[in-house]
């Protein structure tokens, strides 16, 4: 189980996102080896609201589709923050004070570490701070 990142998915729906080459290549290569993808409700939530914000209403709208088809299907798998996430995520935080984490980057990290995780579709580098390689 590969866990999915903000940065991957808005890289993968905004064409004039940097890493928009790579996150097809790297999603189509996830599909045809079968992957099964986890990625949180505060991950859709920041990737939605980006994707409206910086490549507009339509590319978001499909992106909200494409989650809905996979979440059916069985192929991803969203991990809904509860309250005990969020309290880790809270300590998480604070224990990195030194790092420009966002609150959603700390629920990420537990959920990972709470399922044995170890490898993010991501391309933020605060992923190998927590254990967790990247996949590129």
């Amino acid at each position: 189980m590969i866990f999915v990142d903000s940065g991957a998915w808005i890289a993968l729906f905004n064409a004039r996102d940097q890493h928009h080459t790579d996150a097809r290549v790297i999603y189509s290569e996830l599909g045809q080896k079968q992957t099964r993808i986890i990625t949180t409700d505060y991950v859709l939530d920041e990737s939605v609201t980006r994707l409206r914000y910086d490549a507009g209403y339509p590319p978001a709208n499909r992106f909200l589709k494409m989650i809905e088809r996979a979440e059916g299907t069985n192929d991803l798998v969203i991990a809904r923050i509860d309250a005990s996430v969020f309290e880790q995520a809270k300590r998480l935080f604070r224990q990195y004070s030194s790092e420009r984490l966002s609150f959603t980057d700390c629920t990420s990290f537990v959920v990972c570490q709470s399922l044995g995780i170890s490898s993010a579709f991501a391309f933020d580098q605060h992923f190998p701070i927590m254990g967790i390689s990247l996949i590129q």
